[in-house]
């Protein structure tokens, strides 16, 4: 079962990879740009990469990787996805930064114990028929002090669900997102863990997109249109997240946000 579910993931990504213009692709967004909160979370808590050794977990296209290579770091891009690992590359070119790159599973990952400084990964866990194997894998492959970072999307937002079941066609039929509890097994294993969840008023942004903009979800990916338009949606976008902050000083409404991200240390 698992490695039917691996084989469609792989070729979903294969022929992603294969539609992707690197040149279209502004690395510094999705780290730096206001509609990434969960990555400037990750940041904030990182520190300094130079000289470091990243394994980008998931690597998708790349941005990853070639965004920590350009902050010092010795990136390996890996995926299960020989195509996008091949994306990856050719984006870390375009960029000119040195990128390493290889195809993996991320729940038996072939790098050998104590080998990376911060394993990263992004959207990665809720493709994954076991997350807990993946972190478990991670934390084998990270240095005592080690560092892992991920984000993912959490199942627990109605309104977030009413897209999944319509925008069939931008997403595979076995992802999963994550239940807020997977934090704890986080905790179980490592020494320290900081983590925030994102996207609560400001989920607003998705209901204008399909609401008011008449956005095909099927043909337009909105995780990826809040990064492309974020100067146009900055206005809006931080005055919802200061609604946010409010919100989330309830705890239990955290988990009702669409993203959560993890910063543990070994």
């Amino acid at each position: 079962m698992q490695d039917e579910i691996l084989r469609k993931e792989q070729d979903f990504h294969d022929r992603w990879a294969a539609a992707i213009d690197v040149e279209g692709i502004r690395v510094r967004d999705y780290f730096e740009a206001c509609t990434a909160p969960e990555n400037r979370f990750i940041l904030q808590h990182l520190g300094d990469v130079r000289g470091k050794y990243l394994l980008d977990l998931g690597c998708g296209a790349g941005e990853n990787s070639v965004y920590f290579a350009s902050k010092g770091a010795r990136c390996m891009a890996a995926d299960y996805s020989p195509g996008m690992v091949e994306v990856a590359l050719k984006l870390a070119e375009a960029n000119g930064v040195q990128v390493e790159g290889q195809v993996t599973n991320a729940m038996a990952l072939n790098f050998p114990d104590n080998t990376f400084d911060i394993v990263y990964a992004s959207n990665l866990l809720h493709h994954i028929p076991d997350p807990k194997l993946t972190i478990q894998e991670a934390y084998r492959v990270l240095k005592p002090g080690g560092q892992l970072c991920f984000w993912d999307p959490l199942k627990h937002n109605p309104v977030i669900n009413v897209y999944r079941r319509i925008a069939t066609k931008v997403r595979t039929e076995d992802e999963t997102p994550l239940d807020i509890n997977l934090v704890r097994y986080v905790k179980s294993l490592f020494t320290q863990t900081h983590y925030d969840t994102f996207w609560l008023a400001t989920l607003w942004i998705f209901l204008q997109f399909y609401l008011i903009e008449r956005v095909n979800p099927n043909e337009e990916r909105y995780w990826k249109k809040i990064i492309l338009e974020h100067d146009r949606l900055q206005p809006t976008y931080l005055r919802l997240e200061k609604l946010d902050a409010l919100l989330k000083q309830f705890p239990w409404l955290k988990r009702y946000a669409w993203n959560l991200a993890v910063v543990a240390t070994k």
